[in-house]
Order: structure tokens, then sequence, then C-alpha cells
């Protein structure tokens, strides 16, 4: 976990803003810390304005429901390496495909960026960045409206232009997974996008780390297509994985060294 106080109040607020309610005993543990030392974090991150504290717990503010992709970026990087480095091995030359917005999708175009023959289409700012300087890589940026905090294009002029491609496969991300409703964003505008995603697609991935398993952070879903797969990585504990395997999905656990579980 994160060391020093600033790290640590800044994963605080971050699992607040995801997990909801966490007692003082919870991030004592979490953190490795005394809980009077996590009393005085959420002290300080109420008197800041980040969290309404609770009796014995801290929960955060409605003004901040979502995490940006920056805070996100630097959370599971291993888990994400590793989803990232098995998702690349998938495509083939001559292959079109999307890539979702988010770090976990930013972290396969970097896998990407040497590689020929291929087009790449996304809605995210990290894909961009990474495949900016890829020579051999054809891309094709779906704009639209630009959600500031996850850094991805969405709304009409997004799904028009969606409307004029086919993919071999798509990469998603996920704020949450579920095998009963499937992915959980902030908001419907990108749940919509994410289905149309799905549907102009032969083969649909979702790429998500062991901690978005079974969460359900907000109110707006994407309904995926039969067929799908899930990517996650070593740490995912079976019971997390069990909804998902009783319903028939695929399930994926990409390891450190490259190897695959199901």
């Amino acid at each position: 976990m994160p060391r020093g106080t600033r790290a640590r109040r800044e994963a605080i607020v971050r699992l607040a803003t995801t997990s909801g309610l966490a007692s003082v005993e919870e991030l004592s543990a979490t953190f490795g810390v005394t809980p009077s030392t996590i009393r005085r974090d959420l002290a300080q991150l109420e008197a800041a304005g980040e969290l309404a504290r609770t009796y014995g717990g801290a929960i955060a503010l409605v003004a901040h429901p979502e995490a940006s992709l920056r805070q996100r970026l630097g959370e599971a990087f291993e888990a994400k390496r590793s989803i990232a480095r098995w998702a690349a091995a998938r495509i083939g030359a001559g292959e079109t495909v999307l890539l979702d917005a988010g770090s976990t999708t930013g972290a396969l175009a970097h896998e990407l960026r040497n590689a020929r023959d291929l087009t790449v289409a996304t809605t995210g700012m990290t894909v961009l960045e990474q495949l900016a300087n890829a020579e051999y890589v054809h891309v094709e940026c779906l704009g639209g409206t630009l959600r500031h905090l996850s850094e991805g294009f969405v709304g009409p002029l997004t799904e028009a232009a969606l409307s004029r491609m086919t993919f071999d496969r798509v990469f998603l991300g996920a704020d949450g997974v579920t095998a009963e409703d499937g992915i959980c964003e902030a908001s419907l505008q990108q749940t919509r996008l994410k289905e149309l995603m799905a549907q102009r697609s032969e083969k649909v991935y979702v790429l998500v780390h062991s901690a978005k398993l079974g969460r359900r952070p907000f109110h707006a879903w994407a309904r995926l297509p039969a067929g799908w797969i899930l990517v996650t990585d070593s740490k995912a504990d079976p019971s997390s994985l069990a909804p998902f395997h009783a319903r028939g999905v695929e399930v994926v656990v990409a390891q450190p060294d490259g190897t695959v579980r199901t």
C-alpha cells in the first residue's frame, strides 16, 4: 500500500469513493498503521472537504463520486501489465481492434507500440498517448465529448463515428463488473457507449484487475453479449470468479510470468 501520509490519505479517499463505508479498523489493517493515525487522517480529510465522517469510519462525499483516471493510473500496476500482455498476445496482424478509455486499456496500448499492420480505434486519451509515435499502427480516434475524469470520449459524435466501423476485437474497461449485470460505470453515457462498442465487435473482452470483480460502485450498467471474456489478474479469489463461471463466462487469469489459468 502507499507509504507516506499524503499518499495514504489519497488512497483512503479513493477507497471510500469506490467501496463506500470503511471502518477505522479496516483502514488501519489495510495501511499497516495505528487506528489513531487513521483517525488523524480522517480528521484532516474531513477538514479539507474530502470526506464526510460517520461513527467509526469514513464515507466519500457525494461531490466526489468518481476517481479520476490520473488517480487510478498507479493502482494495481503489475496486475494491469499482466492483463495487458495477455490481451496484446491475442491480437494478430491485419486486425482492427477497439480500445476503450481507461488505465488498463492504456497499458494494452503500451504493449502494441511496436505492432505492425494493425488498426486501433479508441475512445481514450491514454491509448492515444501511448500510440502517438507508433509508426506502423494506424490509429482512429472516435472523438466526441471529453469526460475529463475518465479522459474518454462519449456522446452522439462518438456513437456516430463508432457506427461507421466494425472490429475484430474490443477491449473494455470497467469501474466494476458482475456476472449478473455486466459493466458498472459512473454514467449512462459510458454504459450506452460500451454496449454499442460490444455490438460492433466480433469478440468482446473485459479487462479488470481483481479488486473490481463483483463491485457495484455506481448505478449505470452495460449489458454484455453472450460469449464475452473476462480477463483479470492472479490476485483474483476463486469465490469472486465463481459467479462468472456459473454463468458460463470464459475467465482468463493472467499471471505475472505470462501464463494463464482459467
